[in-house]
């Protein structure tokens, strides 16, 4: 029996209240055909983080999606805040006390069904907040395991699309073997994880696909690119064969969550020596020092 709905803030076409007692039409887009897309801003210590790039892919998937963005940067500041200091407030703390996790999502808003974009409709806006969960320490000394599979989603994944379909049933693979993540692969080369960008470690070089459609652009590929270049670390974006992930020394998952975490099993074989490496160790301290500047 699943647990119930907790009362935690969130924000609906202006409003302020929260998931438990917010509504949407049955005829909304984004219920329909998944015809919307979302942002995922990490909170540190009451601030969010990086959050001009989040506004940066969020106008990128709008554009792609033909959705006019219904706010400006400043709109979507102030968005974001209230519900900061709302989560607080329901947990009983000051915002910088607190680590959060906010969630945004445009919908291109409420029609009859239609696959054909209706113009002019108004785009339904929802962001809601929740506690962002840190890996603890013994977790990410020990690192997770993955699996691999072929990537049958679509070939739009640049995209930041609520159609996530694909990435439920691929996730779901991992899950059902108690893993982490699954490693997905496209025509034999590496695009990405279920709710993740995958780095591997070869050489002291760290590799990720290249910034195409078929790759969901990580708001943590500019900031590890930056940790690398920062720390002398060779970086490259291009195509990664199966056989390169494989026969890694590291594998490294990326995400707003997960923020850098060591993948030390794969197919239930240890990637390098099953412990995470030292590449992952420079990245992490960096990303750490990343965070407590914002």
């Amino acid at each position: 029996m699943s647990e119930p709905i907790p009362a935690l803030p969130c924000w609906l076409n202006g409003e302020l209240s929260n998931i438990r007692d917010a509504k949407v039409s049955v005829l909304d887009r984004g219920f329909i055909f998944g015809d919307g897309v979302y942002e995922v801003v990490p909170v540190y210590d009451g601030q969010p983080f990086r959050f001009e790039d989040h506004m940066a892919r969020l106008d990128r998937s709008l554009g792609e999606m033909r959705i006019t963005n219904p706010m400006d940067r400043a709109g979507w500041r102030k968005v974001v805040d209230q519900l900061i200091t709302a989560y607080a407030a329901h947990v009983g703390k000051q915002p910088a006390q607190t680590n959060q996790l906010v969630y945004l999502q445009v919908t291109r808003g409420v029609a009859m069904r239609d696959h054909v974009m209706p113009p002019d409709l108004q785009p339904t806006v929802f962001a809601m907040v929740n506690r962002l969960y840190i890996y603890p320490p013994e977790e990410r000394a020990k690192g997770v395991a993955c699996v691999t599979a072929d990537d049958f989603r679509w070939k739009k994944a640049n995209i930041k699309s609520t159609s996530l379909a694909g990435a439920v049933l691929s996730r779901q693979m991992s899950a059902d073997v108690g893993c982490n993540e699954t490693i997905m692969f496209r025509d034999g080369f590496l695009s990405e994880a279920a709710s993740s960008n995958v780095w591997v470690v070869k050489n002291g070089r760290v590799l990720g696909p290249p910034k195409d459609n078929l790759v969901l652009e990580g708001i943590r590929y500019s900031l590890l690119e930056g940790l690398c270049r920062r720390e002398g670390i060779p970086f490259e974006l291009r195509r990664v064969s199966r056989a390169e992930v494989l026969a890694a020394d590291e594998i490294i998952l990326s995400s707003a969550t997960k923020e850098v975490l060591p993948c030390t099993q794969l197919d239930g074989k240890p990637v390098g020596n099953g412990r995470p490496g030292p590449i992952y160790e420079k990245l992490f301290a960096g990303y750490q020092q990343a965070k407590h500047s914002t």
